[in-house]
């Protein structure tokens, strides 16, 4: 039976872990790559009024659709220039799909302890956990298209048409379509919706017309911004539409098997995402009929959306963030079987004991690490490494005594792993941040408080590399300017020039003086990391009449 009491209680303990999971300390690095493209196109939308055609510094950016952007656009007018609450809305986008998954678990089995483990499981995967954390729009169209199922197949559980729950179910996969195009079609829905039918075979007597119903409200909602652009934008839009589904086949290619990895995406649940996934064992241990059938079924979708994302020859780990769905299910399963079973065999202690040694040997060095790397060089408050360490060795203690003393300590280990998630969230991760930022970057973002540069037009030296992270920071459009020719450049003074050397060695021929702003260096990583980029290293300079 479903508890109502229970939903408040399990509610309020999704809160709490997701508020630490998405939300605490989300702001301690700069704007990377995918969301500086993100938020600059904002940014335009706000500046330039080009709501239904987005642009990307001056240029037409229509490979993705504009819901997310619009929310980002939306948060700019409220909050402007704050990356901290643009990231709390991919927070909560993530914290609908963890309530989703809860609330679909509890559908299909009507045991909300099995339900609660799975969503807190979800809320503490690292591929979830960054997703969430980050301003960027696959979180979006996986949470609507999650919400989109699960009212789908609570309308497929329940007598009758069910017309109010299929059209809510359209309109949440229209707004995955809305947020990020076929993605979530490809690598969630169609998963899923085949390892449902093969497993629960639903009868779909009198509920064909709803479904229509459903299929055109998602059409709908979907299709109405690829279609203005169509008629207003062909041209444009049928180049974008090549150029996005090639880049499927040619860019970022890799061999079939290069998912191979996938369990390490559940950070902390690595090993037990391995172990939960051996079908032949699992199968016959669970005795509850519904349990053993969402196992299977979870199996099933984890496995065929594995293959479906093989398939493809674009990959991105980033992709795999709906595999973590099923995953969190397989999880959970195996952590539920666990914590109810009468009895457990001696192989399967083994395994238990196995995945909660790896978390025990990481909360003990824990504390030696940020002793090791932080507080002998002065980079960690002395009251914050003795807390860390005072809560990572209550954690440890519990840890180890209800793994291998206690008889029936699941449930309190469960949330001890929980609890290393908030920890390291909650207060390692500003320090540990530290072994990666760039303590001398000096952002270009500096130039939007210059005064004298305000109402000048910015330009880059065609030919070399602007990096959008530039154009993010310093929220303006920055144009390529041909340098080599003397009456271009004369007939755009005054203005700013965005460049990769002083500009005096290479305007020293014409009749400009040149004020120099600043060198500003936007790498968050530092000068010895691989990815320190020298194209994010610029000049800014007022380029003048003598």
């Amino acid at each position: 039976m479903v508890d109502s009491i229970n939903y408040i209680r399990h509610s309020l303990a999704i809160l709490i872990v997701c508020f630490f999971s998405f939300f605490v300390n989300n702001s301690f690095l700069p704007a990377d790559l995918m969301e500086s493209r993100n938020l600059a196109t904002a940014q335009e939308m706000v500046s330039e009024g080009n709501y239904l055609t987005p642009t990307m510094n001056g240029e037409l950016r229509l490979e993705k659709p504009p819901l997310p952007t619009w929310i980002a656009a939306a948060i700019d007018h409220v909050a402007p220039d704050n990356l901290a609450v643009q990231r709390y809305a991919a927070g909560v986008a993530a914290t609908l799909l963890v309530f989703f998954l809860y609330l679909l678990v509890v559908e299909l089995t009507k045991n909300q302890d099995l339900a609660l483990i799975s969503a807190l499981v979800l809320a503490t995967c690292y591929n979830v956990v960054m997703m969430g954390r980050t301003a960027t729009w696959d979180i979006y169209c996986h949470a609507f298209m999650l919400g989109g199922l699960y009212y789908l197949i609570k309308a497929l559980g329940k007598r009758g048409a069910q017309w109010e729950l299929f059209l809510l179910s359209g309109l949440f996969m229209g707004l995955s379509f809305l947020s990020k195009g076929p993605v979530s079609f490809f690598a969630l829905m169609l998963p899923f919706l085949i390892a449902y039918f093969l497993i629960y075979r639903p009868m779909l007597k009198g509920k064909m017309l709803p479904i229509i119903g459903m299929v055109l409200i998602a059409l709908a909602v979907s299709l109405w911004w690829p279609t203005y652009i169509y008629l207003f934008y062909r041209d444009w839009g049928v180049y974008v539409a090549n150029k996005e589904s090639s880049s499927w086949i040619n860019h970022n290619v890799r061999p079939w098997y290069y998912y191979w990895q996938f369990p390490v995406e559940a950070g902390i649940w690595a090993l037990f995402w391995v172990t939960s996934l051996i079908w032949p064992y699992w199968k016959l241990r669970f005795t509850d009929l519904r349990i053993k059938r969402i196992y299977l079924f979870s199996v099933m979708w984890t496995l065929l959306a594995l293959i479906l994302l093989s398939l493809i020859p674009e990959k991105k780990t980033r992709y795999l963030l709906p595999l973590l769905i099923p995953g969190a299910l397989n999880i959970g399963a195996c952590l539920f079987y666990f914590a109810t079973s009468r009895i457990i065999l001696a192989r399967e202690k083994l395994i238990y004991r196995i995945n909660m040694s790896v978390i025990l040997l990481i909360l003990c060095a824990l504390p030696v690490g940020l002793y090791l790397f932080f507080v002998q060089k002065g980079d960690l408050e002395i009251w914050l490494f003795v807390l860390i360490s005072i809560f990572s060795s209550v954690l440890a203690i519990l840890l180890f005594y209800t793994t291998f003393r206690a008889k029936r300590g699941l449930m309190t280990s469960f949330f001890c792993i929980v609890g290393v998630m908030i920890l390291v969230e909650g207060l390692c991760i500003i320090p540990v941040s530290k072994l990666f930022i760039n303590s001398d970057r000096h952002s270009i973002r500096e130039v939007r408080t210059v005064a004298k540069v305000q109402n000048l037009p910015y330009y880059y030296i065609d030919g070399e590399e602007l990096r959008i992270e530039l154009v993010y920071e310093s929220n303006r459009i920055i144009r390529p300017l041909n340098v080599k020719n003397d009456s271009v450049v004369l007939s755009k003074l005054p203005f700013v020039l965005v460049s990769g050397s002083a500009p005096d060695s290479i305007l020293h021929h014409l009749p400009v003086s040149v004020d120099l702003v600043g060198i500003y260096d936007n790498n968050w990583q530092k000068k010895n990391n691989k990815r320190y980029n020298e194209a994010l290293v610029r000049y800014v300079t007022i380029v003048k009449s003598k």
